[in-house]
């Protein structure tokens, strides 16, 4: 997974602003930017070496429709005729000028009845299998920057082993894109086909999101990697989310949220007003 790590991430959580490899002779932060990369790939070398931490994974691959412009719908199996669940999505909310439409994440799936089979991605990976132990006992040596490297590293490669996954559902699992051969910095750049959303982030806000994730691909017996009573991975070092192959599929952000989207969201979630509110409070425009 090392080779898929975004360095950039990696510097900016040591609060090193700069792109990688440019931050490397940066004039004022090029030379503690090489002494972090030097440490860090020791410590990449010894988790190998000495398993510090265990990588574990699972990815799941559903047919599915959408159904209206707000919600999408996975089937069970290819027969299409029972529904395992709904997955109501947000639109967007900011008025637009330059083009007629609002995305919602439903829109990058094929629409029931339109002839075409399509299909939705999930997964939920890790990097921090034996996470904890590892980091206390660098403490109890008194090595507090060997357990915060530790820690950092195990959450790049977590992001790296996302990026992992997405690649081996796009060429070989799913096979929308089975001929892909990009260099690894094209990968961190975006530039493949499709894109894969995580619950909690701007298209699609709810962090109970997860627990559809959960219900489908049991990550919690088969990874090892569970949700608190806030929606929150353990380890830490976890990503989830959702696969789409839409050829036009983008990031986007729902932005803040009117009322009547809430109440409608509300509605096709099955919950109060107060309980949607409650989870997309950051969100909420009034």
């Amino acid at each position: 997974l090392a080779r898929y790590i975004d360095w950039s991430f990696f510097f900016m959580a040591w609060e090193m602003d700069g792109k990688y490899p440019e931050v490397l002779d940066h004039p004022e932060k090029g030379e503690e930017a090489r002494i972090l990369l030097r440490d860090a790939r020791a410590m990449l070398a010894r988790m190998g070496r000495e398993r510090l931490v265990e990588a574990r994974g699972v990815l799941g691959l559903l047919p599915a429709a959408a159904e209206e412009d707000d919600t999408v719908v996975v089937y069970r199996d290819e027969d299409r005729r029972e529904t395992l669940l709904r997955i109501p999505f947000l639109l967007q909310q900011r008025r637009k000028t330059e083009v007629p439409y609002y995305l919602s994440l439903a829109d990058y799936v094929a629409p029931a009845g339109s002839g075409l089979s399509d299909w939705i991605g999930f997964f939920a990976v890790t990097a921090g299998i034996g996470l904890e132990d590892v980091v206390r006992k660098f403490e109890a040596a008194g090595d507090d920057y060997g357990a915060i490297m530790v820690k950092v590293l195990s959450d790049r490669l977590a992001e790296a082993f996302a990026e992992y996954i997405h690649l081996l559902a796009r060429r070989d699992h799913w096979g929308y894109a089975p001929d892909e051969n990009l260099p690894v910095e094209d990968l961190l750049r975006v530039r493949y086909r499709g894109i894969r959303p995580a619950p909690g982030y701007p298209p699609c806000p709810d962090h109970r999101d997860k627990l559809l994730i959960w219900k489908l691909l049991e990550p919690d017996s088969r990874a090892g990697i569970r949700l608190t009573e806030s929606c929150m991975m353990t380890p830490e070092a976890s990503v989830s989310g959702y696969i789409f192959s839409h050829p036009e599929a983008k990031y986007f952000s729902v932005d803040k949220l009117a009322r009547d989207q809430v109440e409608d969201y509300a509605r096709r979630k099955g919950d109060t007003l107060a309980v949607a509110e409650k989870w997309l409070r950051p969100m909420l425009g009034y």
